[in-house]
């Protein structure tokens, strides 16, 4: 398996270890998930822990050694602490961690606003500057505007009004905090984007399955009407020969006759009604017989004729079979040996036909190696068309991988009703 990443892609993969977790209805989202990867996950703590560590106890250091007058080393402590340390849950509570970094900053700009032509760290501001990028990415776009104008207009503004920061850098401060704010909502919209595309395909992939569904059921329903129709029409024809037949038959005997005649009569005008609404508008009505395990050789020979080696083999002594029993089993191979020719050419196939006591088993194998056949979402059979059949007629299927490479397709068809 290729693991590489193109230089290009390299930012955005990384970017993607900060992907937000959206939460709609919340009044305060989550924030960032955590790689999902568990040593991605511990490299992300270390990583965060040491930033933490060298930040606040820059934040701490710096006052002590470079401010004058400095100030004392419990506010200085105090300060590094509430400015530098809330990084450290930044990741899971990003607009937590920049409130109190805010009241640190504060703070700090009206203790500290004689001491230094900016009253902060510098370390304390790269600390700042990372936990309102992680704000932005993991909150909406109307939560990043508050954070921005407090941001400016409650810490920078301050600093310079009452400080002894020269405007032109608070406008460098403020630039700074605007890019952050700006590329993480940048990154917080392009992962909402990609979650509203997974849900609306997830959506639509779920809708094509269904759909899928209820084609296969209503082609299945067309191709039985053939079956019900012909057994309906014999049940009518010999109802109604049956006074004709049976020389003195009773009077009530006649009459039970007769409605078994018009109920057969309505049931199969009824039937084919319903067909009627399940046929598309543009597909004309089938005319070709109803395919079995009779023309099992047919299949084969077109099947080698599409390049597949294809051996068959009939085990037990056949058996005529219900018609639907007859009709599935038909489909089921069809359907296997399409797939093997699409997914893996060329492959040897072997057909096995089993007729035991009570079930029909049906076994294709092939050798190609391949991927797992996709449902199909049109008017095929695919793999959702053969769990359709087989629990209509209440059997059993498996179809998958088989040891040694290649695919299997196993069949149980009940000859008696589900």
């Amino acid at each position: 398996m290729n693991v590489s990443v193109p230089p290009r892609h390299l930012g955005l993969s990384l970017l993607r270890l900060l992907r937000p977790a959206v939460s709609r209805g919340t009044a305060e989202p989550p924030g960032l998930l955590m790689p999902a990867t568990p040593w991605l996950r511990a490299a992300l703590l270390a990583l965060l822990f040491a930033m933490t560590v060298g930040f606040t106890g820059g934040a701490i250091a710096i006052p002590l050694n470079i401010f004058e007058p400095r100030p004392a080393p419990m506010v200085a402590a105090v300060l590094g602490l509430l400015q530098a340390a809330p990084l450290l849950f930044a990741v899971r509570w990003p607009l937590r961690a920049w409130r109190v970094s805010a009241a640190g900053f504060l703070l700090g700009a009206f203790l500290l606003q004689e001491r230094y032509f900016w009253p902060w760290p510098v370390t304390s501001w790269l600390a700042f500057v990372v936990i309102v990028f992680l704000t932005a990415v993991g909150h909406e776009r109307r939560v990043t505007a508050g954070v921005g104008v407090i941001s400016v207009g409650g810490l920078i503004v301050p600093a310079v009004v009452i400080g002894a920061m020269p405007d032109w850098y608070g406008l460098i401060l403020a630039g700074i905090v605007a890019l952050a704010l700006a590329f993480g909502d940048a990154i917080h919209a392009r992962f909402v984007a990609e979650l509203t595309l997974r849900e609306q395909a997830e959506l639509r992939r779920q809708d094509l399955a269904r759909q899928a569904v209820l084609e296969e059921r209503a082609r299945i329903a067309r191709e039985l009407h053939d079956v019900v129709a012909h057994h309906m029409s014999v049940i009518a024809m010999q109802a109604e020969a049956a006074p004709y037949k049976i020389p003195d038959l009773p009077e009530e005997a006649r009459r039970t006759f007769a409605v078994v005649r018009d109920a057969a009569r309505e049931a199969l005008t009824e039937t084919r009604r319903v067909v009627g609404l399940l046929r598309s508008d543009d597909e004309a009505a089938e005319r070709t017989p109803r395919p079995g395990l009779d023309r099992l050789d047919d299949l084969v020979a077109a099947a080698r004729r599409s390049g597949l080696k294809v051996t068959s083999a009939i085990v037990g002594v056949p058996r005529p079979v219900p018609a639907g029993v007859d009709l599935s089993a038909y489909r089921i191979v069809q359907e296997s040996l399409s797939n093997a020719a699409r997914y893996a050419p060329g492959s040897q196939v072997r057909i096995e036909v089993r007729y035991e006591s009570d079930v029909l088993r049906l076994a294709i194998t092939d050798d190609g190696p391949r991927e797992a056949p996709e449902e199909s979402h049109g008017g095929g059979h695919g793999l959702v068309g053969m769990r359709e059949r087989v629990a209509m007629l209440g059997g059993t299927l498996e179809a998958g991988p088989h040891e040694g490479g290649g695919w299997s397709v196993a069949a149980d068809l009940p000859y008696g009703a589900p």
